[in-house]
């Protein structure tokens, strides 16, 4: 048996229109992951912050880009696959919500997620641990490049 036709149904009907998608904080063109190892072992070889829900390592890159580079790591201290995936799902919220405006060019950031701490504290708290955490780490090379 066939169900009625309701108008706007059926093969003569128009689609209805799309919602455009439309992202509350876009990232801005120059905030790039980091891929490879040897951009991950340099960061860590570099400038450490350590915050209650995460570990920050920096970088000044040297070169003429004004790319900001960004990478994430959870190692299995975090937990199983979801926790780990949850954890690097917040650090990534976090890096579009508090990065682009405080970040510098030509800089490499890894955010390493801690156990407990980056999956259960307050995405208030790891903002302002974020804000802090940069603030100190180009404090730190305001104060080298004086002589």
């Amino acid at each position: 048996m066939t169900p009625p036709m309701d108008p706007g149904k059926g093969e003569d009907a128009e689609a209805p229109a799309a919602p455009s998608a439309v992202s509350l904080c876009p990232p801005p063109a120059t905030l790039t992951t980091l891929q490879k190892r040897a951009d991950f072992l340099r960061a860590a070889s570099a400038r450490r912050q350590g915050t209650g829900g995460f570990l920050l390592q920096a970088r000044a890159r040297g070169d003429d880009s004004p790319a900001i580079r960004v990478g994430f790591t959870a190692s299995k201290k975090i937990g199983n696959a979801v926790l780990r995936n949850r954890a690097k799902r917040r650090l990534r919220a976090l890096v579009r919500e508090v990065l682009p405006p405080l970040a510098r060019a030509g800089w490499d950031y890894v955010l390493v997620a801690r156990p407990e701490a980056t999956v259960t504290r307050d995405f208030a708290d790891l903002k302002r641990d974020l804000a802090t955490a940069l603030a100190s780490v180009h404090r730190d090379t305001a104060r080298d490049a004086k002589p």
